[in-house]
């Protein structure tokens, strides 16, 4: 009697599982327009639902109020809006097919050092076009300190996948310790740039280092959605093999999956898509572990669904943080970091509890 009840109940599990997986999507896609109509209403400069649809040129007739509206939300709203979006979906993504990778629902983008190279590329650019001998290229700072930061998280990169490759083959193992080895070295670097910063460079790279969406422009979203959009196709073309390497490599292999090149187009995916959010809002921590967890616990592992559902929720979490990050201390602005670490940090010391729990068992 005990073992056909147990069974119904796991039945009822799956079978809830599976109900709550079909609308996921659906209703994830609703909460992220919701939110974003929220947050194109609230800031140091608001604007009231009922002038909304005239502010985005759907109705009404045009005033001075509209005119400003219209300025504010295609100048600075919108593009911060779209930007934030994408760059939560990306690390969203970055972070389930890491865990997915190394079978491990702790992994995160920032355990390989991709995003601290970025950051020890864009300290430097801030450094160097403050001094002396970058003077002449100080104009450019803005410019430059993106590109910095993605020209540091390829090469860091490079050097990850040289060292773990070895005969055509990645190991896993040693990409992981690497990382965290240069991971170390980044944050020396990082900390000697703030030992000879003056006070302006220092607040520069604290600021960045924090993490802030102030800087979106619609050429940085131009940068951003082609990556993104590559990464969910990508996404597609991996889910299956991602699905069977739970198993373990040699089962994935036995099930049809060319586990090393599944292994070279999942770090490439994670690194690009991290580099490139990186080059944008600078860092920004937690969402790459909280957001594919929590989506575990209500739609299951598979990554077909797991993977789109990330890049919505990151988005969802990422719109949701920035629009708070604007307006708990209007008129200043709260680096978004903080907030993700606020959220992010309590979500992750649960799941290492969690995780020690069923080891116990």
């Amino acid at each position: 009697m005990s073992v056909a009840i147990g069974i119904e109940a796991r039945s009822a599990r799956r079978s809830a599982g599976r109900r709550a997986a079909s609308f996921a999507i659906p209703l994830l896609l609703v909460v992220l327009v919701v939110t974003a109509i929220g947050a194109l209403t609230v800031g140091a400069a608001g604007i009231p639902l009922s002038r909304l649809p005239a502010a985005l040129g759907l109705a009404g007739e045009s005033t001075a109020m509209t005119s400003r509206d219209q300025l504010v939300l295609w100048s600075i709203r919108i593009p911060r809006i779209a930007a934030a979006a994408m760059i939560g979906g990306l690390l969203a993504a970055a972070g389930a097919i890491m865990q997915g990778l190394f079978r491990n629902p702790l992994a995160d983008p920032a355990l390989v050092g991709v995003s601290s190279g970025g950051a020890l590329a864009a300290a430097s650019a801030i450094v160097f076009t403050d001094s002396r001998f970058g003077e002449a290229l100080r104009f450019l700072q803005t410019e430059l300190l993106p590109l910095a930061a993605f020209a540091g998280s390829l090469a860091t990169t490079a050097i990850l996948y040289g060292i773990s490759s070895r005969a055509g083959r990645t190991s896993i193992a040693i990409f992981l310790l690497a990382g965290v080895a240069i991971t170390a070295i980044a944050n020396a670097g990082i900390g000697l740039l703030v030992f000879i910063a003056d006070d302006r460079q220092l607040r520069d790279i604290t600021f960045w280092m924090l993490g802030s969406m102030s800087g979106a422009t619609w050429t940085k979203a131009a940068v951003l959605a082609p990556v993104l959009i590559a990464g969910l196709a990508a996404c597609a073309f991996i889910a299956r093999g991602l699905d069977l390497l739970v198993l373990g490599e040699a089962d994935a292999f036995h099930g049809g999956v060319d586990v090393e090149r599944l292994k070279r187009i999942s770090i490439v995916m994670v690194s690009a898509m991290t580099g490139v959010a990186v080059s944008i809002s600078g860092v920004i921590g937690f969402v790459g572990i909280v957001v594919p967890h929590l989506l575990r616990l209500v739609i299951g592992p598979a990554h077909r669904l797991l993977l789109p559902a990330s890049v919505l929720l990151g988005a969802i979490l990422m719109v949701g943080a920035d629009t708070l990050a604007r307006t708990i201390v209007a008129p200043a602005e709260m680096p978004i970091g903080i907030l993700t670490a606020a959220v992010g940090a309590p979500v992750f010391l649960f799941i290492l509890l969690r995780q020690r729990g069923l080891a116990a068992l």
